[in-house]
C-alpha cells in the first residue's frame, strides 16, 4: 500500500514552492524530521528557506492555522521563534495530488547548535524566554488544537494500541496492567485544576537552537511548534532536564531562576513532572505504532514492535509508577 510521502518527490516539492512565486534553483536537501517532511531549498541568489510538508491527516487546517497564529504572536513580541512566512497573504498552502492533500509552509532558515544545558546561564536564559512564551500563551486559548491531559495522551494512546493488537501476546497482559496502574496514578495528580495555557508542547533540547555570544542575535531560538497545545506550564520545562535527581534539581533551579524573573510559577506543578513523563512514554509508543506504514519508520525504528521493545516499555512503566510516588523535586 502506498504511503502519501512516497508521492512527495523532490520535483513535486520544488514545483509546489515555485508555484508560490519563489525562485528555486533546483537544489534541495532533506532535513531530519520523523513526523513531517522538511526540506532546505536553495534560490537563485544562493539564499534558502525551509519548506515543511505536514503529515497528511494528522492536523486539520484549523489546527495548523492556530499553530501559525501562535508563532506569529510570539514573533510580534520579539520572541525568537521560527514561524512561517506569509506568502500571498497566507502562511499555510495546499498541495493536492493523487488521493492526498498536503498542507505546507515556508519558513526562514535559521542556524544554531544544541544548547549547553550544563551551563546555568544558558538554562536561565532559556527560562526567561519560556516565561515570555507563556505570557503570550495565556492571552488566549487554542480552540482547535488539543489539550495535554491523561485522556488525550494516556487513555487514547492505550486504547489505540490495544484495539489494533500492536503489543505481542507474551507481553500484552503485563504491559496493560502496568499501563493502567500508571495512568491511574497520573490521573490522581493531573485531576487538580492547574492553569492551562498555550504551550510550545515539545520543548526538548532538539527544538532549541543556540546562537553563540559572538554571533548576531545570540541566545536561544525555538523551532517546531508542531506539538503546540494547551497544558500546564511545567510541560515546557521538564524535558530540559537530564541525569540524576541532583542534576535535575540544579537544572530546574537554573531554569526557574530565569523564568521567575519574568513570570510567576506555581511550584505545585513540580508534582506533575513524573506524571507528564509517564504520559509521554505511553503516547510515544502509540505515536510510533500509528506510523509503521511510513517507509522512513522501518529504517529509523527497526526495533519497534518486538517483544524486547515492549518488555522494555513494561519495565519503564514499572519505574515510572515508583517515580510518581516519590517526593517531587524541591527547588
Amino acid at each position: 500500500m502506498s504511503h502519501p510521502y512516497q508521492f512527495l518527490t523532490p520535483d513535486v516539492v520544488l514545483d509546489a514552492i515555485a508555484d508560490l512565486g519563489l525562485a528555486v534553483d533546483g537544489r534541495i536537501t532533506t532535513l531530519s524530521s520523523y513526523e513531517n517532511r522538511v526540506y532546505q531549498v536553495m534560490f537563485d541568489d544562493n539564499s534558502s528557506v525551509v519548506a515543511k510538508f505536514y503529515r497528511p491527516a494528522r492536523w486539520s487546517q484549523a489546527q495548523i492555522e492556530e499553530e501559525h497564529l501562535f508563532g506569529a504572536q510570539l514573533a510580534q513580541d520579539d520572541i525568537p521563534v521560527v514561524s512561517p512566512m506569509a506568502l500571498h497573504q497566507q502562511t499555510l498552502h495546499t498541495l493536492c495530488m493523487e488521493d492526498f492533500v498536503f498542507y505546507y509552509s515556508i519558513c526562514p532558515r535559521k542556524g544554531g547548535r544544541a544548547p549547553e544545558l550544563d551551563d546555568p546561564e544558558v538554562l536561565s536564559w532559556i527560562g526567561r524566554f519560556l516565561a515570555r512564551i507563556h505570557n503570550v500563551g495565556e492571552q488566549s486559548i487554542f480552540k482547535s488544537r488539543p489539550t495535554l491531559n491523561v485522556q488525550t495522551f494516556g487513555y487514547e494512546s492505550r486504547d489505540w494500541l490495544v484495539q489494533h493488537n500492536v503489543i505481542p501476546l507474551e507481553v500484552s497482559a503485563q504491559w496493560l496492567s502496568l499501563c493502567n496502574q500508571a495512568l491511574t496514578i497520573a490521573q490522581s495528580f493531573l485531576s487538580t485544576n492547574y492553569a492551562s495555557l498555550r504551550l510550545h508542547g515539545d520543548c526538548h533540547p532538539g527544538n532549541i537552537l543556540w546562537t553563540p555570544l559572538d554571533m548576531p542575535n545570540p541566545g536561544p531560538h525555538f523551532v517546531d511548534l508542531d506539538d503546540a497545545r494547551q497544558g500546564p506550564a511545567i510541560q515546557d520545562l521538564w524535558m530540559l532536564q537530564n541525569g540524576g535527581r541532583s542534576d535535575r534539581t540544579r537544572q530546574l533551579s537554573d531554569l526557574l531562576e530565569g523564568y521567575e524573573s519574568i513570570r510567576s510559577f506555581n511550584r505545585q506543578e513540580l508534582l506533575l513532572i513524573e506524571p507528564l513523563r509517564t504520559l509521554r512514554i505511553i503516547h510515544y509508543s502509540a505515536w510510533l505504532a500509528r506510523r509503521q506504514d511510513d517507509p522512513a519508520f522501518a529504517i529509523h525504528f527497526p526495533w519497534f514492535g518486538t517483544p524486547m521493545y515492549w518488555q522494555g516499555q513494561a519495565d519503564t512503566l514499572r519505574e515510572q509508577i515508583e517515580a510518581m510516588q516519590e517526593p517531587p523535586l524541591i527547588v
